[in-house]
């Protein structure tokens, strides 16, 4: 670099530091009023009270799934009926922990991580059945009657769970 090009770049850098500092001056002087936010809950651990229940009785089905599913088709139809209630379980408690961390840090985000959510489960549990209709095993019939059990109790023992909350002394 010659002379000049450095005279030129330290010219510019020192114009660059005090158009920042002019800045930083401006912005101390802002007296705009801060946004109204909502208060945040008392006690957000309402919004996952149900989750030591549910997974409860989520062990309890994945032993009634594996049990059906022996006694219908073998070790292999008690895997597919376990292995359905398990994904239910884990893609219901991964929506409700991601829901119940938006609300609590930011209720803004609450939309959109709840439809990402959704999309990529059912993404993923999409792909797991397209994989598993193609497929030879024969644990594939057990595995998608475990799914429908699975989502039938959870939601079912959810939509008592908060009824029974909900519900006047």
């Amino acid at each position: 670099m010659s002379g000049t090009e450095v005279d030129e770049f330290e010219l510019e850098r020192q114009r660059a530091l005090e158009f920042q500092k002019q800045r930083a001056v401006e912005d101390e002087d802002d007296d705009r009023p801060l946004p109204d936010l909502p208060p945040l809950p008392a006690d957000p651990r309402w919004r996952v009270a149900h989750l030591p229940f549910l997974t409860i009785v989520s062990f309890a089905l994945i032993l009634c799934a594996a049990s059906a599913g022996f006694f219908a088709g073998g070790t292999t139809s008690a895997l597919g009926a376990a292995l359905g209630v398990v994904i239910v379980t884990i893609s219901y408690t991964m929506s409700t922990l991601i829901i119940a961390w938006a609300d609590t840090v930011r209720p803004a985000l609450l939309m959109p991580l709840a439809l990402f959510t959704y999309v990529l489960k059912y993404s993923v549990l999409g792909v797991v059945l397209a994989y598993g209709v193609e497929s030879e095993w024969q644990g594939k019939d057990a595995l998608g009657w475990g799914i429908v059990a699975g989502v039938i109790v959870w939601t079912a023992v959810q939509a008592w769970w908060f009824h029974k909350l909900s519900r006047p002394k």
